[in-house]
């Protein structure tokens, strides 16, 4: 028998607030945090894992979200782009993109501003070349990357851990 028919109740906590929902087998988590929480902000490039648009960090681990399942982060923690701001102040990483242009449609920018959080919070002081590989799964289509890579540097430059700290204090 086909488990595309069947439900799972799951259990998440996104930005800090808890969800218990039931869900299809097969509903991948992008589309959970989309559709069913209407957290618009993670967006959906391509459903393959090659675009980076729908990068979150799960458990405190990066993870392209058209590539995991809603049943498989039950129980888990989970970061997105909305979580990031405190008390409406924009995070480093945030204001860096806006300063440096580090965006110009957009698309890309929450799995971008997701990487570089992820980046940063373990390597404080990147190099052109660790933000450069820290960044190679998300296609921008319009930048370049020149001023996202400037974009990752200056808010390196910035103080970006003191987000770490928020985000552990919260847990």
């Amino acid at each position: 028998m086909s488990d595309a028919g069947m439900v799972h109740p799951i259990t998440v906590t996104i930005n800090g607030e808890r969800y218990a929902r039931t869900v299809q087998a097969r509903k991948l988590l992008v589309h959970f945090i989309r559709d069913e929480l209407a957290l618009k902000g993670t967006h959906i490039g391509c459903d393959t894992g090659n675009c980076g648009a729908c990068s979150i960090i799960v458990n405190g681990k990066l993870i392209k979200s058209c590539m995991m399942l809603a049943v498989q982060a039950d129980g888990a923690t989970i970061e997105t782009i909305e979580g990031l701001e405190a008390e409406g102040e924009l995070t480093p990483v945030q204001r860096a993109f806006h300063e440096h242009h580090g965006l110009q449609c957009g698309y890309c920018t929450p799995g971008m501003v997701m990487s570089a959080t992820y980046l940063l919070r373990g390597n404080p002081d990147p190099s052109e070349e660790e933000i450069r590989r820290a960044i190679r799964g998300n296609i921008c289509r319009c930048t370049g990357y020149v001023n996202i890579v400037r974009s990752v540097k200056a808010a390196a430059g910035a103080g970006e851990p003191a987000a770490a700290d928020r985000a552990e204090a919260s847990r």
